[in-house]
């Protein structure tokens, strides 16, 4: 699995709570919410690269 990496985010207390009700309505925590919105915008922006090949996982037998 990826790493991932911390990052520490101010929001407005108001968009906290949206995203809060948001992510129980999907059944994901805040954090899985949030790096789900911002994935998808990323990706249909067209800027998300894709996951460069694990050269072990390649390897024929």
């Amino acid at each position: 699995m990826a790493k991932r990496k911390p990052f520490l985010l101010r929001i407005d207390p108001r968009l906290f709570d949206a995203l809060q009700a948001w992510a129980a309505d999907e059944l994901r925590s805040v954090n899985g919410q949030v790096e789900y919105l911002l994935q998808d915008a990323v990706r249909k922006a067209g800027r998300l690269k894709p996951p460069k090949a694990d050269p072990e996982i390649s390897k024929d037998p």
